[in-house]
């Protein structure tokens, strides 16, 4: 099993929770609820970061493509 620094009963209802959705409109509902729009952003940001990791981008060509800073790349 995963263990991991966040968890805590709060956390396991919040992905709970999470697990629930099931479409996209449902997501932005969720979200825009709990996050700013600039948090959702960086989210967003974040997981286009893994993307192009898993597919071996260079740090360089992620940070021009998505415009995230390399310390949040790396």
């Amino acid at each position: 099993m995963y263990q991991s620094k966040l968890k805590s009963s709060d956390m396991d209802r919040l992905f709970a929770a999470m697990l629930t959705l099931k479409t996209a409109e449902e997501c932005y509902m969720f979200f825009e609820d709990l996050c700013t729009i600039s948090e959702l952003t960086s989210m967003a940001q974040r997981f286009k970061v893994a993307e192009l990791l898993k597919k071996k981008h260079t740090c360089h060509d992620i940070s021009e493509t998505t415009g995230a800073s390399t310390a949040t790349i790396t």
